[in-house]
This record gives C-alpha cells, sequence and structure tokens, in this order.
C-alpha cells in the first residue's frame, strides 16, 4: 500500500471523526502484520488507536469484520470497544469483540456437543443455598453452595463470606497459573483445608453419572486442554480469524496467553495492548512476566510505546512517571505529556493528626466541589468505605460505589456485636445467647448452652445456668460478672457499649483465638470494630445504632444506581483502572494498609514481587487523576500511631526534592549511609528493636524477639525499614 493512502486514511479520519494520532499511535495501526506489542502508558489512547486499527484492516487492507477477533479481560471493556467501533465506523459489519472467558466458552461448548457430552455451568452467587450439614451429593448445582457444604463437612465449620472468598480465589489462582494437582499444596491459602477442600470440590464436580458441572475456571482450563488436543476444532478457530487484538493483557494469566498462542499460531498476526506498570492481578494469576519475556514466544515481535500521556497535566505525569522506576523489574517507559505546564493543578500532599482528620477534610473539600461527577475517593481496601460513607451520607452528599460490597454490614462481626447489643435489653433468650457465648469470657461450653436451651421458664439465661446447669468453679465469677456487665450495659450509648464489649466482656481476646484457629486475619477484624466505632460516635442509643447500619446498608445499595450521575466516585484502587476525574482524593496512605504489612514483611526478606505490585497499584490510582491528585495521610488511627506510607515519601521527594532530599526511598541512599556492625543495636519498622550479629557485605544477621533473620541492607535502607537505635 502506498504511504499515500496511508496518510489518506489518517487525513479521512481526522475530517470524519476529529481524531488526530500521533506517529506512535500511527505506526501501530500501520502494523499489521506479524506480532506486536503495543505498551500503551495511562491515559495515551489506547482504545482509540485499537480501534482505529480495526478500521484500517477492514478499510483499506480489505479484510472482512468477521475474520478480525479482538479479546478483552472483562465485559465492560468489551462493552466499550464494540461502542467505541460502532461510533467510529457505522457504516461497517460487526467484529467479534468479547471477553476471554466467552471465547473459551464457545470452545468448550462446540466440543461437548460434538462429543455429546452433558455438561452444566455451576456460577451463581450460592446465598440461596444452605449453610451446611448436608450431603453434598444433594447440593444446589452452583459453585458456592457446593464448596460451603463441603467446607462444612471438612472442617465442621460454616464458611464465612471471607473464607468464601480467600478459596475461590485459590481456586482461580491455581486454575490460571495451569499447576498441576501435586503443586496445589506449594500454594498458600487463607483458608482452612484449602488443597482438600479444592481435591473433593474437583472430584465433586466430575462425579454424577449425568453431567458434568463446570464453573468459569473450567472455562479456559478446559477450553486450552481442547484447543491442544481436538487439533480440527483448533485449526476451525485458526482458520476463522486472520488477525487477532488482546486488550488490558498485563491481566492476563497464563492459561490465558495459551489460549491466544493456540489461535494464533497459523498466521502469527497478534497485537497486544498492555502496560507491565498497570499489572495489578497476581493474585488471581494475571502473569506481568509474560510481557517483559513476550520476544521469547514471539522472537520477530515488534515491541511499541504509546508514552504520551492526553489525560494529565504535567505536574501530575511527572510525578507518576519517576515514581513507577522505583520497580526495577518493568520496561524502561518515559511517559511525558505535551500540555503546558504552566496549566494549574497538581500533585498536593497532606498529612492529619488522625484518621478522622483526613475523612472530615475529604467531606469538607467535596462540599465545595460543584461538579462531583469529576471527583473520586480511591483506597485500597473496601473497608475504607463505611466510614467514609457515613460521612458523606450525614453531609447529604451523593456518591456512587465501583465496587458495591455490602458484606460490610452482613458480617460476622457486625452481627456479633448486634447480639450483643442485644442481651442488653433482654437477657432472656438463650437462642441470642447461642450465637455469642462462645465469644466472650463467661467459658460457656456447647453442652452446657444446650441444656440451658432445654430450661424455657422465661429468665435470665444467666441465672439459669448459675442455678440449673453444672458448672466448673472457676465459671461461677466470670459468669456472674458477664450477667452483671450485661445488665449495667442496658440504655448504654452505642459507642461506650462497643468499648465494653471487645474489653470487658473480652470479645477482642476471642477475636485473637478464632484468628488462631481460622485463618482469619486480625488486622480485618479490629477494623471492621474500629469502623463500627466511628459511626457509633455521634449516636445516643444503641437502637439508633441498629438503625444507622440499616440506613447506610440502603445508601450503599442505591448508590449503585447513581453511575455517570451528579455524585462522588468511590472506588479501590484496582476497580478505578480505567476511570479518569478531574480531581482524585488517594486516602489512607499509610505503611500497613498501602503497602500491606504483609507486603512490608515479604519485601524486607527479599521477597520483592508483593512490593512491586503495591507500587504498580499505587502508580495506577495517580494516574486516575486530570487535573487535581491529593494524597492524604495521618499519624494516628484508633490511638495507634500509624507511619505515613514510604509511597508517599517517595512522592514527595519527586514533587519538593529542595525539602525532602533524605525522605524517599531510591533517592540516592545507599548501604553505606548505615554503617552498622556485630554488637549494634538497631530498629527495623516490621520487626522491631534487634541487635547486629554479623554482617556480610551487604547481607546482615540481626537477632530478633522472634528469631534471627539475614537481611539485604541495601534494601533494608532503601525502603526507609532500619535505623540504628541511639546510644544511652
Amino acid at each position: 500500500m502506498s504511504i499515500d493512502s496511508k496518510t489518506r486514511f489518517f487525513e479521512r479520519k481526522q475530517r470524519e471523526l476529529g481524531i488526530a494520532l500521533n506517529d506512535t499511535q500511527k505506526q501501530a495501526v500501520l502494523q499489521t502484520e506479524g506480532a506486536v506489542l503495543l505498551l500503551a502508558s495511562p491515559g495515551s489512547g489506547k482504545t482509540t488507536t485499537m480501534i482505529m486499527r480495526i478500521g484500517y484492516l477492514i478499510e483499506e487492507k480489505g479484510v472482512r469484520p468477521a475474520r478480525i477477533k479482538a479479546v478483552t479481560f472483562s465485559r465492560a471493556s468489551a462493552h466499550d470497544m464494540k461502542e467505541r467501533y460502532r461510533r467510529f465506523f457505522p457504516e461497517l459489519a460487526p467484529v467479534d469483540f468479547s471477553t476471554i472467558h466467552s471465547l473459551a466458552y464457545e470452545v468448550v461448548r462446540e466440543h461437548f456437543r460434538r462429543a455429546g457430552v452433558a455438561y452444566q455451568m455451576i456460577e451463581g452467587s450460592g446465598d440461596a443455598g444452605p449453610d451446611g450439614g448436608e450431603d453434598p451429593d444433594q447440593a444446589p448445582l452452583h459453585k458456592k453452595a457446593i464448596l460451603r457444604q463441603i467446607f462444612k463437612s471438612v472442617t465442621g465449620e460454616n464458611m464465612t463470606d471471607d473464607q468464601m472468598d480467600e478459596l475461590t480465589t485459590y481456586i482461580s489462582y491455581i486454575k490460571n497459573k495451569l499447576l498441576p494437582p501435586e503443586r496445589w499444596g506449594t500454594v498458600k491459602a487463607g483458608v482452612t483445608e484449602a488443597e482438600r477442600i479444592l481435591r473433593e470440590y474437583e472430584a465433586f464436580k466430575r462425579s454424577r453419572p449425568d453431567k458434568l458441572l463446570l464453573d468459569f475456571d473450567d472455562m479456559l482450563t478446559l477450553g486450552n486442554e481442547i484447543l491442544e488436543r481436538d487439533v480440527f476444532l483448533l485449526e476451525t478457530y485458526q482458520r476463522r480469524y486472520d488477525y487477532v487484538l488482546t486488550d488490558e493483557s498485563q491481566d492476563t494469566s497464563l492459561v490465558q496467553h495459551a489460549i491466544i498462542e493456540k489461535l494464533v499460531r497459523g498466521h502469527g498476526n497478534l497485537c497486544v495492548v498492555a502496560d507491565d506498570d498497570q499489572s495489578i492481578y497476581s493474585w488471581r494469576g494475571a502473569e506481568p512476566a509474560y510481557l517483559l519475556n513476550f520476544r521469547q514466544v514471539y522472537p520477530q515481535a515488534q515491541i511499541l510505546f504509546m508514552e504520551q500521556n492526553y489525560r494529565s497535566v504535567p505536574a501530575i505525569v511527572d510525578a507518576a512517571n519517576q515514581f513507577i522506576r522505583r520497580n526495577p523489574n518493568r520496561y524502561d517507559k518515559n511517559m511525558f505529556t505535551e500540555r503546558p505546564e504552566e496549566e494549574k493543578g497538581g500533585v498536593i500532599l497532606r498529612s492529619f493528626p488522625d484518621y478522622k482528620a483526613q475523612t472530615k477534610y475529604v467531606i469538607g473539600e467535596i462540599q465545595k466541589t460543584e461538579r462531583l461527577s469529576e471527583v473520586a475517593v480511591l483506597y485500597r481496601n473496601n473497608s475504607s468505605s463505611v466510614a467514609l460513607i457515613n460521612a458523606l451520607d450525614r453531609a447529604g452528599i451523593p456518591f456512587y460505589m465501583k465496587d458495591t460490597d455490602n458484606r460490610f454490614f452482613s458480617h460476622w462481626v457486625v452481627e456479633d456485636i448486634l447480639n450483643f447489643m442485644r442481651m442488653t435489653f433482654t437477657d432472656k433468650r438463650p437462642d441470642i445467647l447461642e450465637k455469642i457465648h462462645l465469644k466472650f469470657n463467661g467459658y460457656i461450653s456447647k453442652q452446657q448452652m444446650a441444656a440451658v436451651k432445654e430450661i424455657r421458664n422465661n429468665e435470665s439465661v444467666f441465672d439459669n445456668l448459675l442455678q440449673y446447669v453444672k458448672l466448673q468453679d472457676y465459671q461461677l465469677k466470670p459468669l456472674q460478672a458477664s450477667r452483671d456487665t450485661f445488665r449495667e450495659m442496658k440504655g448504654m450509648p452505642p459507642l461506650q457499649a462497643i468499648r465494653v464489649i471487645r474489653e470487658r466482656l473480652g470479645y477482642e481476646k476471642a477475636l485473637d483465638k478464632m484468628c488462631e484457629w481460622m485463618g482469619f486475619r486480625k488486622e480485618f477484624l479490629i477494623g471492621i470494630l474500629n469502623t463500627l466505632e466511628e459511626i457509633a460516635e455521634t449516636l445516643e442509643t444503641m437502637e439508633d445504632f441498629a438503625r444507622r447500619l440499616k440506613v447506610l446498608e440502603s445508601a450503599l445499595t442505591s448508590s449503585k444506581k447513581r453511575r455517570g450521575e451528579h455524585a462522588v466516585t468511590l472506588s479501590t484502587f484496582h476497580s478505578a483502572k480505567g476511570l479518569e476525574f478531574e480531581k482524585v482524593f488517594m486516602i489512607d496512605l499509610v505503611d500497613g494498609v498501602i503497602p500491606s504489612s504483609e507486603d512490608i514483611k515479604k519485601h524486607a526478606v527479599g521477597e520483592d514481587a508483593p512490593m512491586e505490585e503495591a507500587v504498580r497499584l499505587f502508580y495506577v490510582g495517580m494516574t486516575r487523576a486530570k487535573r487535581e491528585l491529593e494524597l492524604l495521610t495521618y499519624q494516628e488511627r484508633d490511638g495507634e500511631k500509624t507511619a505515613e506510607s514510604r509511597f508517599v515519601s517517595h512522592v514527595r521527594s519527586i514533587v519538593r526534592p529542595e525539602n525532602d532530599k533524605a525522605g524517599a526511598a531510591g533517592a540516592g541512599h545507599s548501604a553505606d549511609s548505615l554503617a552498622v556492625a556485630a554488637g549494634d543495636a538497631v530498629r527495623h519498622r516490621v520487626f522491631g528493636r534487634g541487635e547486629v550479629r554479623a554482617r556480610h557485605g551487604d547481607l546482615v544477621d540481626i537477632a530478633f524477639a522472634e528469631g534471627t533473620k539475614t537481611l539485604s541492607l541495601h534494601t533494608c535502607v532503601e525502603m526507609g525499614l532500619l535505623e540504628r537505635e541511639a546510644c544511652e
């Protein structure tokens, strides 16, 4: 094709659509043959470029639309691309846009139809299923109900929603990583007996004589296996498409990459659009390393860098571009913008005395804003949102929650607190006591609980226990004290009541034991209690508290309807990917949250991948902002001191280098700046006080209370983890 015809295509599209592509974008459109890896920085116009590439294939190269396959990571992305294509090229026939799951399902369905295999999808909420106790053979045929019942049969306990999340994530990770059964046990799971439950789940799905049961993960693994062994079907699909494009490929797992590889094996015409700096889903099997090793799979591949950012003002682009360079394992990109330097806006860092001051500030700033739809509040964990929606609701500020999660209000910790409060209204109901009898310091056994349930005299359950049930001597005083405490709590303000439940009644100690037995994350459960205290703070009665929870749950549910309306957006960093706003607040930026405590611990012992992903997650948050980006941290929460996120410290060194020359990781520190030797006392931000036992170059042996650890001194200094203790 002549240069003139190529030029005419771009000129025509500029006239018709008002779209002017830059040189790299044009190159991505024109490089149609062979494998292409298009590394698209945030705000670089990747979707527009992909759609223009598809249009060019059809209008200029004469490719039939049906011969083009575009694969995306999510249904929302597939819908967006389909709509954009229809808008750009209304006269052209449709192109096949789909998710990778949809493609895999199509393969599986066709194979089973030809093979005469009956199957049934078992994806569903599982909420309608019984909690357990029944034979799994009688389970309702949806995934979560089956897993709940297997969990019950294996552990003897009912599964919580948190455990369900942990278990389904564990299963998806194993399937997406293509791990064989003998390696399932090598994957860490936050659920007791996860490997055994998975084995029983897999066996159950294949145990029915009439049909095979399949979930979404099976679609991928089976689709890949079928294309591997069914040569006729593989060739059918290979002949169907001459050009394949994949979007958001940094989120693609090993099994998904394997399916695409098979699809393009014949012609090799593959365009992969991705950003290794925005790969934030390793916990569900995403493979960012695949992009770094792209030429090992496609040796002749062209790698193009779309680095021009059209979204953000220069100050934000520059700060984000420098920040992401913390990560060594990445393509060396240089994001830039041609927007004028004098444009208003930029990066603002604010530190508050405590968490409540942060919330008050955010609410105050939002109240000054006229265009709420152009404002977003982003956070790492969904638990950050509940106190925020409480404050927004009280201020009468409409909000839209990107990932609405009502499970906070049905969480068993919330239900426990409400049951404790119910016991203060009347202690004559054994059904309420039964739900909490193992969660306070009354030391009531299951047998004693069963005995008191048989007593139906409408008297105090505590008096009945003390008078009619056989008790051990050590139980008498705690039971009397618990009875008296519940009676004292009658009419107590809810904030005070929650504190009594946590401390005097021993609920927090009970949580400690449950975390030990069941593998729950204590910091998450304590966070729920702290949030409940914040909700209770201004309320007078426990009835007000119960009503307030219902109001907030209703407000959260109705927030789903406000998408695109006059409302501020609340979102996790993960769910904010792909979005953009004039003003973004990133909140709760403290060590232990972003990066998480687990990220910090792993990094301290040389496991870098989790910390690198946390850096990418922070970068995703930063690059959502078009004009104003505010990074908010605080020094105290719930009476405990906090340290500002090391990521905030790094950004501060970027935006104010003259004031904070020593404030950032990677800002010129070296191991030599912390001269330590055997016998020196040091303090580590994770492991506490320790004594240096030996040093071997960069490696240093330090004895801490929990044992001796060998750490990289360079890493500890770079991340601000270690300092010498002053001599007394």
